[in-house]
């Protein structure tokens, strides 16, 4: 009977976080912030402990729940409406890093170091600082840089040329297997892929890690397994 009672209490409380994460939105998934990051801990916590409570109420849990999930939705509906009460109840945006000038003080503020705040700069395909202009923590944790102007990308609207719509490219090999629904998406078939690991000198298809369908060249973009090991380390 406590095997039963476990396994409808769980489906009830998996029902349950469904429906809160529902009436919270996807926010709760995409841009969390440290209050929301707490908040769906904390129920989630809550419905893995109302699934193994045998002899305790399930009213309480329930209500705790309720409760957290209607906080979230009230505060995001005040921070929605008033910027001061945005700032106080998320927070705000931090400058760490502006005209060749590193803010310590703020780098404390947001409780970073200067390691973090370089593998960040990495992660988002900057790895010389001087290039950098200025360096923003969001009030969801992200990072936003700003190349300085001289190290901006070159866009077809700067040098006024005119280049062909972009495409989603496919996925048609991964880890050496064929997507066989990919590929009939793109009207190919595997004869084509042979042809095109043949004229990129590929004899086994088990060396492709990764594989992609380039419309615009109608071609077959491929990535190979590297066994090769980079121990490197260069980054502090």
């Amino acid at each position: 009977m406590d095997i039963i009672k476990i396994i409808l209490m769980s489906i009830f409380s998996i029902a349950e976080l469904f429906i809160l994460t529902k009436i919270i939105g996807n926010r709760q998934m995409s841009e969390l912030n440290m209050f929301d990051y707490i908040n769906g801990i904390t129920i989630g916590s809550i419905a893995a402990e109302m699934a193994t409570s045998l002899d305790e109420d399930i009213k309480a849990p329930i209500i705790a729940m309720i409760v957290y999930g209607i906080s979230t939705i009230l505060i995001s509906f005040i921070s929605s409406k008033s910027i001061s009460a945005r700032r106080i109840l998320i927070g705000k945006s931090i400058i760490l890093f502006k005209n060749n000038k590193l803010y310590k003080n703020n780098m404390k503020i947001a409780k970073l170091d200067l390691n973090e705040l370089l593998t960040q700069c990495r992660i988002n395909g900057h790895f010389d600082l001087t290039e950098i202009d200025t360096i923003i923590l969001e009030s969801n944790g992200k990072f936003s840089i700003l190349p300085k102007s001289q190290y901006r990308p070159l866009t077809p609207n700067d040098s006024k040329t005119e280049v062909p719509p972009a495409n989603i490219q496919p996925s048609v090999i991964i880890d050496g297997k064929i997507l066989e629904s990919n590929l009939k998406y793109i009207g190919k078939n595997t004869e084509w892929i042979n042809k095109q690991l043949n004229n990129q000198k590929i004899s086994n298809i088990s060396d492709v890690f990764y594989a992609c369908f380039d419309a615009a060249n109608n071609s077959l973009a491929v990535f190979k397994k590297n066994p090769d090991k980079n121990t490197n380390d260069i980054f502090i």
